[in-house]
């Protein structure tokens, strides 16, 4: 947002300085971002050509002798070599003398020959001072010019232009009187309160609107026909202040349309009249269908798009940009202006769809004030006889039902408690009183109507941080956090402390972190389970990006493929993060998920001879993907003892080589395993990958310990004994079984059992197998004797038996 300080000061009475002024903006919330002080401007100087003689050796050159006053040149005349038609004895224009910067063309001067003649500087054109694209002279300033003073001050070219940074939550200040009105309340001036416009009403306006759409796209609409204008340029202060916020003067009609967009904060239209046939139709866009642009393009709407259409098809994109059709021009005569209300969301959509953006569009899409749709219809008019004449008909009004202001209880002390700041209750009724909110009440709970032109205000935290910019953030005071009495507390959540050891277990397996977009395509989602409506962006920022991930592993496979695109094949990163399974609170989950490429195993990647015997330099596999599922898990608290592998795993895994994670039969820790080759096809993903995702918020809370104090270390002091059994039983038993069934034989004996060999053949029948297991019995307060071990074996072979249906083998 760019204005001039002369605009500024035409809405703020204030004797403050520039640098004032800039440092209360910012500190107010409107960030300054640049000022231009014009000193630019400053070398350039009034001067008078006292003789244009011809130049001896080129026909449209002429050599100047110019008087710049007695601080050029010790006040002796200046020999310049112009060749502009216009260039005459007694002309006053301006000069730029060696050594300056002219902007318009972008040249730093010096003294130099042209055709064997010196030249001291230039005479300028408009153009050559960013005043305006003429060029077919140089200035021509009346005789009474005071030769040797500053041209810039002169011209107003002096004016600084300051530029502002605005957060999408103040639309009240993408005008340059709401601005005013802000600077006015921090006590940095006095607001000036615009007259009434006045003029003659004759007449009414024929034209016809008719709104055709619901009442929040377009909930009013304001027009007044402005019969016998003229269309020229507009005035020279306007042209002036238009160029320096960086917009290119048109015509008078276009350019009061730019004047009000910037200062008040109202887009208006105009359209010509006589190009209008039939009734205006404020209706939503036929598909497919096409306007000319004033930018001259051509844009295909749909019906998700509002256009303002006539018998001959749409004259306007409402809200965002006018159609080339009906745009005024040197001919116009008669004009209809139109003053309307837009639905926000439809404004930014539309533009984002189109690619279109305009200074209407940045305003309607945060919402401007619609109190001031009549207002601003009235004040348009007004400058468009002023500068135009013509007489004006009637205004008519469709579809405004009026504003209901939004009333807040407001307690004074809620600027205590939320920023710490001891304001009174005078002063934050001054101060909200002074941005335009209506106070009413006594005592320390007031009520607050809030302002048409400032729809971010909801709830009274939003007037505490009114009253908090205003007053002045600088006065916060820093103050150091409260001491913890209890030094012990723990600050952090379980799935917090859980997420990030989650983290520290894989980073130092070798895996990489990651981050990846929470938006996937729809195609991936349904990939991976999800794909559900709920999930759905209603607005996203691109297409291949439109529902929320219900997996991590899209992201990751796709990220892994991307390396081994740029040649990095071999990689294993990770990702702990959100995952979604529907649009409510609890149907977002906490997952750590990763993925290994190519030889990325714990042994090291890449092709290595001596790595061979360790593991490394084999492609990745499911024992890989098993192995890192487990290291988060167990990194997470939750003893492995605890846990069951079962075979399988959702689709997108290869059926033979992935497995399933539990925790009793309901409990679902995770997944694990190659992957499908159907998956790596539609994700368009190459080469050998594997890998798991671990539910981190499946796992539960750990059991509350009496005390923090760590157990005494107690080792038994006699020696661990192993057992080798192998069972006999159907190929479909799962080694797990038969470890779980022989682990709860004696589980204070047994402390570890682990499978050594499995065997199938002839021998053992066929449809069999022969699983065989270690134990690892640890005596605890006794050395067992051969009973003890006789009924230990006896209880191990019986709950196998009995689990697993299998046999002891002979």
């Amino acid at each position: 947002m760019k204005f001039t300080l002369s605009w500024l000061k035409d809405h703020l009475d204030t004797d403050a300085t520039l640098d004032d002024i800039c440092e209360r903006l910012t500190a107010i919330g409107l960030e300054v971002e640049d000022v231009d002080d014009k000193a630019a401007y400053k070398p350039f100087v009034i001067a008078r050509v006292l003789s244009a003689e011809k130049h001896p050796e080129a026909d449209r050159l002429k050599v100047l002798s110019v008087d710049a006053g007695p601080q050029v040149n010790g006040g002796k005349p200046v020999q310049i070599v112009c060749g502009a038609p216009n260039a005459r004895a007694g002309l006053v224009g301006a000069l730029a003398q060696p050594g300056t910067y002219v902007p318009g063309i972008d040249v730093t001067l010096s003294v130099g020959k042209i055709r064997g003649v010196e030249s001291h500087g230039m005479m300028c054109s408009e153009k050559e001072l960013d005043m305006s694209d003429d060029h077919n002279g140089i200035i021509d300033l009346p005789e009474d010019a005071p030769v040797g003073t500053s041209f810039a001050s002169y011209a107003g070219l002096d004016d600084p232009v300051i530029e502002i940074n605005l957060t999408p939550n103040r639309p009240d200040c993408t005008s340059i009187f709401g601005i005013a009105r802000d600077l006015a309340a921090s006590g940095l001036g006095t607001l000036k309160q615009p007259k009434a416009p006045s003029f003659t009403v004759e007449g009414d306006t024929p034209q016809d609107v008719k709104l055709e759409l619901d009442d929040h796209l377009c909930p009013g609409f304001a027009w007044r026909l402005v019969r016998g204008v003229k269309n020229g340029p507009s005035p020279k202060w306007m042209q002036q202040r238009l160029l320096a916020i960086g917009l290119r003067p048109i015509s008078a009609l276009v350019d009061v349309t730019n004047y009000m967009t910037f200062d008040q904060g109202r887009p208006m239209h105009v359209f010509d009249a006589d190009k209008v046939h039939g009734a205006l139709v404020v209706r939503r866009a036929k598909e497919g269908e096409e306007i000319l642009a004033l930018d001259t393009r051509t844009y295909k709407l749909n019906a998700n798009n509002i256009v303002i259409a006539d018998d001959n098809g749409p004259e306007s994109i409402g809200g965002v940009m006018g159609g080339e059709h009906s745009g005024c021009d040197e001919n116009t005569t008669n004009v209809l202006i139109e003053s309307a209300l837009w639905d926000p969301i439809n404004i930014a959509k539309t533009g984002r769809a189109l690619g279109i953006i305009t200074d209407a569009r940045y305003r309607f899409e945060r919402g401007v004030d619609p109190e001031y749709m009549m207002p601003g219809l009235e004040r348009t008019t007004e400058l468009v006889l002023d500068m135009c004449g013509g007489t004006a008909a009637k205004a008519r009004v469709a579809g405004y039902k009026g504003y209901d202001a939004k009333v807040v209880d407001f307690p004074y002390s809620e600027v205590k408690r939320l920023t710490g700041l001891t304001v009174s209750n005078d002063e934050s009724r001054e101060i909200l009183t002074g941005l335009g909110f209506g106070v009413s009440g006594q005592g320390e709970t007031v009520k607050v109507a809030v302002p048409s032109w400032r729809p971010d205000v909801d709830g009274k935290a939003d007037l505490v941080e009114e009253v908090m910019r205003i007053h002045g953030v600088d006065e916060i005071k820093p103050e150091p956090l409260p001491s913890i009495g209890n030094v012990n507390v723990r600050i952090l959540t379980t799935l917090q402390i859980r997420s990030r050891t989650a983290k520290r277990a894989l980073a130092s397996r070798g895996m990489m972190e990651a981050v990846t977009w929470s938006f996937i395509s729809e195609e991936q989602a349904k990939l991976f389970g999800g794909g559900a409506t709920a999930l759905k962006l209603a607005n996203p920022i691109a297409a291949d990006m439109s529902d929320m991930r219900p997996s991590l592993l899209p992201g990751l496979l796709s990220a892994a493929q991307r390396n081994a695109d740029r040649g990095h094949g071999d990689v294993a990163i990770f990702e702990v993060s959100g995952t979604y399974e529907g649009d409510t609170p609890d149907g977002q989950r906490r997952v750590a998920g990763g993925v290994r490429r190519g030889t990325a195993s714990m042994a090291g990647a890449g092709r290595m001879w001596s790595n061979k015997d360790k593991g490394g330099g084999k492609p990745v596999d499911v024992y890989d993907a098993k192995a890192d599922a487990l290291a988060v898990i167990e990194a997470c608290g939750l003893p492995l003892g605890n846990v069951q592998i079962e075979a399988g795993a959702p689709d997108w895994y290869h059926p033979g080589r992935s497995g399933t994670i539990k925790m009793g039969p309901k409990v679902i820790l995770g997944h694990f395993g190659e992957f499908h080759p159907k998956t790596l096809s539609a994700l368009d993903v190459s080469g050998v990958l594997c890998g798991f995702e671990v539910y981190v918020d499946a796992m539960p809370e750990p059991k509350k310990k009496a005390t923090r104090t760590k157990p005494a270390l107690d080792l038994s002091p006699f020696q661990a004994v192993k057992r080798d059994f192998a069972f006999v039983v159907d190929s479909a038993v799962e080694a797990g079984q038969i470890i779980k069934a022989a682990g709860s034989a004696d589980r204070k004996l047994i402390t570890g059992v682990n499978v050594f060999d499995i065997f199938e053949g002839a021998s053992v029948g066929e449809g069999k197998k022969s699983v065989a297991i270690e134990v690892l019995i640890q005596p605890v307060d006794k050395t067992l004797t051969d009973e003890d071990f006789d009924a230990l074996t006896k209880k191990i072979v019986g709950n196998v038996e009995k689990t697993t249906g299998g046999t002891l083998r002979a």
